[in-house]
């Protein structure tokens, strides 16, 4: 198996709307010749209406490679993440995913990634806990309930040969240098890289760090990557993953 190569392509925070409908059709084309999969790392709208949601549709139906995404905290803003998700399926072919996961043929071998949009409470030492108010103790239940859906959608791939974990949060906090620190509990949580290390990935994938840092690491020795486009600065980052040494992204 170590000759076999799956080559990743991943963006997120492209921020899609109307006005802009076009700006990555052209490199996206191009994909089949380079990339065996595309991830979108959430942030795929301005504000996640409808109308923006058929945007990225239209940016990325009909590509030569599989297309799977998670939403991330803009395409929830105008309050229909569902409608986001169904246009996203049924107008592009994405497969998006929430505390679930999909399975990939490549060469041979089998690809699976585990998706969630992942929130935040920061990290291990200066994180949140469920003490105090109501409204506090809601805030780190639901990123832990996230971050449990990641875990499990990671079990359920314990079988194939490289396993990718999909967030728009960050797992980790090396992704973030750059951002301010007081702004590092909105961008993260420790929890999603519990459920990474857990789950035994062999790469963690996110975005929502714009003025944060390409690469990271979980404690458990993941590689971690920030794929926000402002930090790749490109249509997409590409990435090679090898089933006996995964590390090589």
């Amino acid at each position: 198996m170590s000759g076999r190569t799956a080559r990743i392509a991943a963006i997120g925070d492209i921020h899609l709307a109307p006005d802009a409908a076009g700006r990555y059709r052209p490199a996206f084309q191009r994909l089949g010749g380079v990339a065996d999969l595309l991830l979108l790392a959430g942030d795929l709208t301005r504000h996640g209406t409808v109308a923006e949601a058929r945007t990225v549709a239209a940016e990325v139906a009909g590509l030569d490679v599989p297309v799977i995404a998670v939403l991330g905290n803009h395409d929830h803003h105008d309050g229909c993440p569902d409608q986001v998700a169904d246009v996203l399926r049924e107008e592009g072919a994405v497969t998006v995913l929430e505390g679930s996961s999909a399975v990939v043929p490549v060469g041979g071998m089998q690809v699976g990634v585990a998706g969630t949009k992942g929130f935040g409470g920061g990290f291990a030492g200066r994180c949140g806990s469920e003490f105090g108010e109501d409204e506090m103790k809601a805030f780190v239940r639901y990123s832990r309930s996230l971050a449990d859906g990641l875990r499990t959608a990671l079990a359920e791939l314990a079988g194939c040969d490289l396993r990718i974990a999909l967030t728009h949060f960050s797992p980790v906090p090396d992704t973030l240098a750059g951002e301010p620190l007081e702004i590092y509990p909105f961008l993260g949580s420790y929890l999603l890289a519990e459920a990474v290390d857990e789950g035994r990935a062999d790469l963690a994938v996110h975005g929502h760090a714009h003025a944060g840092t390409e690469h990271g690491l979980t404690a458990g020795g993941v590689p971690v990557r920030n794929v926000a486009q402002p930090v790749v600065r490109h249509a997409f980052a590409l990435y090679e993953l090898h089933p006996a040494e995964a590390a090589g992204c």
